[in-house]
């Protein structure tokens, strides 16, 4: 069953809800923090208003398991499996540095392992993303593949470094 909170010493992880709006706008309309996203930056409040539809929507589904991060009461990114059991996190610049996107991600790999019923997480990480790498590093996540041009961001092809933490491998995350 899907938890609907997760609480770390900092944060507050929780589902996403339509009052988020402004917070998901902060970080997704950030070009450095949309840098290796999916896609760039949102250019306006509806399309992130749009995005955070999605992110409802999907939860109602057995795909997808993410929460909004809450720091000091106000929602500076998001962390979780947007695609089980692909997981991803992001968070507004001015949280970067700080320990935040591991401290979620020590939350939410136990639960999502304790949740799913799958032997391994995933990633697909830019390589030039080295602070993402180094990262999911510390949390036990290993290399798996590369590939070249697997996504069109803007102009510009973007390659994949693809990552995987098994169940039996997790560390750093307390169970």
């Amino acid at each position: 069953m899907k938890a609907d909170r997760l609480t770390t010493p900092r944060l507050i992880l929780r589902r996403a809800a339509p009052g988020d709006l402004d917070g998901l706008h902060a970080a997704l309309g950030h070009p450095a923090a949309m840098r290796y996203w999916a896609t760039p930056e949102h250019k306006t409040r509806d399309e992130t208003e749009d995005w955070l539809a999605g992110m409802i929507a999907r939860e109602a589904t057995d795909e997808a398991d993410d929460f909004v991060i809450e720091h000091h009461g106000r929602v500076i990114g998001k962390a979780g499996a947007w695609a089980t059991p692909e997981i991803g996190f992001l968070l507004h610049p001015d949280h970067w540095g700080k320990g935040l996107a591991f401290e979620a991600m020590q939350a939410v790999i136990p639960y999502l392992f304790a949740t799913w019923p799958v032997d391994a997480l995933t990633a697909d990480v830019d390589p030039r993303n080295a602070a993402c790498l180094r990262l999911l590093a510390r949390l036990g996540f290993r290399e798996t593949g590369r590939a070249e041009r697997t996504l069109l961001w803007g102009n510009e092809w973007c390659d994949s470094i693809y990552l995987a933490l098994d169940r039996d491998g997790a560390r750093g995350c307390p169970p």
